[in-house]
């Protein structure tokens, strides 16, 4: 089922409060360390709004979905992903209304605000909605995204305006908690109030490893003898979005076999989000089968890596080595990126 487009109510709404967010300007007094949660009404899940903009170039709202989110914004704090990182548009879980140049708009943004009259005019005076997932292309926002943005845009101005006269609302009395706007329904209307919250434990996801083609696997062991060398193996994003029919843009996987020692890719394949799984575990033993050897070792840098290859690895003898750090993979994939950027 596809995700409903919001009505022309609801994006009204939605720029209504966007204009008065923008008017406010929040973050001549907030920075995008004082983060806050605003719970949605609709499933649960608290989002982690940050303000953006005190130093006066990208002037938005982030709001970080859920502890998946709020990890992402972690991160990106502490430095383990920088902002430039182009690693960051592949991770990041959230929402975001930001004020923009015309330029950045889609035809699709600008029928929008055609139609509900507005006028912007100007540098970051545009604004523009998107939809951060991981693995997707940034993209419009469903019906059910808007609303809830709407609600966490009208929040931030309630919590923004409160913060303005006492900066220290928002420290938190324990450890790992963080205000929380809470909505109840009374006598129909939401009524909102304060709750200092611990995030959820987020949620690990489980590799399932496909399963293994035993006969074309006995048969690698027994035709092909020669082996040598180390290779080093990973699977990443793709930075070239792929759109196919009316479905978001995707980033598909690249799957990546490199020669340890001379740098040289053995292997690269574009995998779907869908079969990565297994294209990245059959791509190993497709490429012995190209190839005639086999290699002594295998180095990984993902668990996950390592869970997919660790069952055909052992049955052809390959020591797979879990490392922090594979250099020629990495220079291969820089000038992939660099490529295509």
């Amino acid at each position: 089922m596809k995700d409903s487009q919001p009505s022309i109510s609801d994006w009204k709404s939605l720029y209504d409060v966007a204009v008065e967010f923008k008017k406010i300007g929040c973050w001549d007094w907030m920075w995008d360390s004082d983060m806050f949660g605003v719970q949605n009404p609709a499933n649960d899940e608290i989002g982690y709004c940050c303000v953006m903009g005190r130093l006066g170039e990208h002037f938005a709202l982030a709001v970080y979905l859920g502890t998946e989110g709020l990890e992402t914004y972690l991160k990106i704090q502490n430095r383990e992903v920088t902002e430039g990182d182009i690693e960051a548009l592949f991770v990041q879980k959230c929402l975001m209304a930001s004020f923009e140049d015309r330029e950045f708009l889609l035809d699709a943004d600008r029928k929008i605000i055609k139609r509900l009259g507005l006028k912007f005019r100007g540098r970051n005076q545009w604004p523009l909605f998107r939809s951060y997932q991981p693995g997707y292309h940034p993209w419009h926002v469903t019906k059910d995204e808007a609303e809830y943005l709407t609600l966490a845009l009208q929040q931030t101005i309630e919590v923004s305006l409160r913060f303005k006269e006492d900066p220290d609302m928002l420290i938190p009395p324990k450890r790992n908690r963080y205000l929380v706007r809470v909505p109840r329904k009374t006598d129909g209307e939401w009524q909102w109030r304060d709750e200092w919250l611990k995030p959820e434990p987020l949620e690990e996801s489980e590799v399932v490893v496909p399963p293994v083609n035993e006969v074309r696997l006995q048969k690698i062991r027994k035709t092909i003898k020669r082996r040598g060398g180390t290779w080093e193996a990973d699977f990443f994003f793709s930075p070239t979005p792929v759109k196919e029919g009316n479905e978001k843009p995707y980033y598909p996987y690249a799957a990546l076999y490199v020669d340890s020692r001379s740098g040289f890719i053995l292997n690269a394949d574009m995998l779907k989000h869908e079969e990565y799984m297994t294209g990245f575990s059959s791509g190993l033993m497709t490429l012995i089968e190209n190839v005639k050897f086999k290699p002594n070792e295998i180095l990984v840098r993902k668990e996950e890596a390592f869970e997919l290859l660790k069952l055909i690895a052992s049955r052809l003898d390959i020591k797979l080595k879990l490392v922090k750090r594979l250099e020629m993979l990495e220079h291969a994939q820089a000038s992939m990126f660099q490529f295509f950027s």
